[in-house]
């Protein structure tokens, strides 16, 4: 019984949490998106409607207006998710270290390791490990990433010889992937190592180390006009 009563009530405390951080998206949302109240209004009233609709027609009006109820729930928090998901990517969108808050949240199975080549330019390349093999995702300017790309890639090549590297370079142009696209465009890569080698190949890159873990640079977001020091391991 007690065991229970505290169940309950961590549910209860968790629960504000929850209400309170679904308020702070769609406020966030709401930014990007002043429409997004209206579209996910008008769907769930649209849902309903038609449920119940049918439901007056055969005459279960009842039995199909819970259902009209659930399935509306179930359809304003799909579209409420996606507007806020694109509304984040919008404003996320040509913002340094973007593309590597996206590989954060890629999903179960790949090890995230950001900035592991970077120029004076501050154009950066993060890495991704996971069953895919290694992903180089790229941002900055197109032309300068291709050699920071070309020599991150030979140095795995090197390190990992039997593991596939992919590279993306995020942008909106021809042979770029859009920063909504990144996570879809990994996930889709074939799977072609088991979890051993996913782990074997991270231990011998843990081993060889990083960009960031071997630059003498301060902690949190680099500013905008800071350059990498001469004397820094450059790409």
């Amino acid at each position: 019984m007690a065991r229970k009563a505290n169940s309950d009530s961590a549910d209860a405390a968790a629960e504000p949490g929850r209400l309170k951080q679904i308020a702070l998206t769609y406020k966030m949302t709401r930014k990007a998106d002043p429409k997004v109240g209206l579209v996910v209004a008008g769907v769930g009233i649209v849902t309903f409607g038609v449920f119940l609709g049918i439901g007056f027609l055969i005459d279960h009006p009842i039995y199909l207006g819970i259902l009209g109820f659930v399935l509306a729930f179930l359809a304003m928090a799909i579209i409420f998710g996606r507007r806020a998901e694109r509304a984040a990517f919008g404003q996320m969108e040509g913002q340094p270290g973007a593309a590597a808050a996206v590989l954060q949240n890629v999903g179960r199975g790949w090890t995230t390791t950001p900035a592991v080549a970077m120029n004076r330019n501050q154009d950066v390349v993060h890495r991704a490990v996971g069953k895919a093999g290694i992903v180089l995702v790229a941002e900055g300017n197109p032309n300068r990433l291709r050699s920071l790309l070309a020599a991150e890639k030979k140095k795995m090549n090197r390190i990992v010889v039997d593991v596939p590297v992919h590279d993306i370079i995020v942008g909106d142009d021809e042979g770029q992937v859009p920063l909504k696209r990144v996570r879809t465009t990994m996930l889709k890569l074939p799977r072609v190592l088991s979890g051993p080698q996913v782990t074997a190949a991270n231990d011998r890159l843990r081993a060889m180390g990083d960009l960031m873990s071997n630059m003498p640079l301060p902690k949190g977001p680099m500013p905008k006009g800071m350059r990498m020091p001469r004397g820094g391991k450059m790409r």
